[in-house]
């Protein structure tokens, strides 16, 4: 099955400005779709001709060439996409970084804003039932051991759900939660999570946005289903998390992984990290790791995508 989730929709579209050349990069989208991409190809070079910034052209036209197997045409033309929208709202950059031409960093808001505006209104059935998604409740399960462990009743007065999308998570945790606060980047997002009736308040901002605006010591359980992803380095929202969390609080996220070391990008455009990685991540925000654990939170391509399920601590 075809992974539905990480890359852009591929209809976003940025207008050159000209009616020509708009023209001839759809006759170029419909032989694309239809397998000539030789053909498709030359036609984006003609619109490129007519408008030589024109975004859409440049990155189809690089996706064209990567598929044709022409690396370096491709990473010419990914380099051109990037160069000619400074918010890289396409994600130019990450298929730079997975093409190995630029080093893994963090991805554009833009990019991550436009991805989830453009997906909001079919994220849950693509993701529920066409990925099986499980994150909040691999989440649930590991929040309900940890606390099981330390013999302490699982309820939080407060919670911060980062990348909170439609509320998936809130949704798993709505009994244990008695105030439950969302934060994402998206608007469109927002207003689903908002039509739920399952926050006491949301915050249009990203993770670290979002925990920069929260006092110290004011939350009990910090949940990030299926956003560390979307977040190269993790140390900066670790460290903020453990500020804002209360004394026996609970930071719990899924992420993905992978078998070496550090953090790579995923040819779905999503961040993995070695397991080895978080653990040091974690404890350097003087957090303690009392689960980590192999748990994959959805499918890529029909088989479970390699993840981790993580709960740290503030003793």
């Amino acid at each position: 099955m075809k992974n539905l989730v990480p890359e852009m929709p591929a209809r976003l579209f940025l207008s050159s400005g000209d009616l020509m050349a708009d023209r001839r990069f759809e006759f170029a989208r419909d032989l694309q779709l239809k397998g000539d991409l030789p053909a498709a190809a030359d036609l984006l070079m003609q619109a490129i001709e007519l408008v030589p910034d024109f975004t859409s052209a440049w990155f189809t036209l690089a996706g064209i060439r990567e598929e044709l197997g022409e690396h370096d045409a491709a990473i010419a033309a990914f380099r051109r996409a990037q160069a000619s929208d400074a918010n890289d709202r396409h994600g130019a950059g990450l298929r730079l970084m997975r093409l190995g031409a630029e080093p893994v960093a963090g991805m554009p808001q833009a990019y991550v804003q436009t991805l989830f505006d453009q997906y909001a209104p079919r994220f849950e059935a693509s993701l529920v039932d066409d990925l099986g998604y499980r994150g909040p409740a691999l989440l649930f399960k590991a929040v309900l051991s940890v606390r099981s462990a330390a013999r302490r009743p699982a309820y939080f007065k407060r919670a911060i759900d980062l990348g909170c999308g439609t509320g998936l998570a809130a949704a798993a945790f709505a009994r244990t939660v008695d105030h439950f606060i969302g934060v994402d980047l998206s608007p469109r997002m927002i207003e689903r999570s908002r039509a739920t009736g399952l926050y006491a308040e949301l915050d249009v901002a990203d993770m670290l946005q979002g925990l920069r605006a929260r006092p110290d010591a004011s939350a009990n359980l910090i949940l990030a289903a299926d956003a560390m992803v979307y977040v190269a380095e993790l140390a900066p929202v670790l460290a903020e998390a453990a500020r804002v969390l209360a004394p026996g609080g609970l930071l719990a996220f899924t992420t993905e992984t992978h078998d070496g070391e550090g953090v790579v990008i995923g040819q779905g455009l999503r961040y993995a990290h070695a397991a080895a990685y978080v653990r040091v991540v974690v404890e350097s925000t003087g957090l303690k790791l009392p689960l980590l654990e192999d748990r994959s939170a959805r499918n890529e391509d029909g088989a479970p995508a390699p993840g981790l399920v993580a709960v740290a601590a503030k003793t």
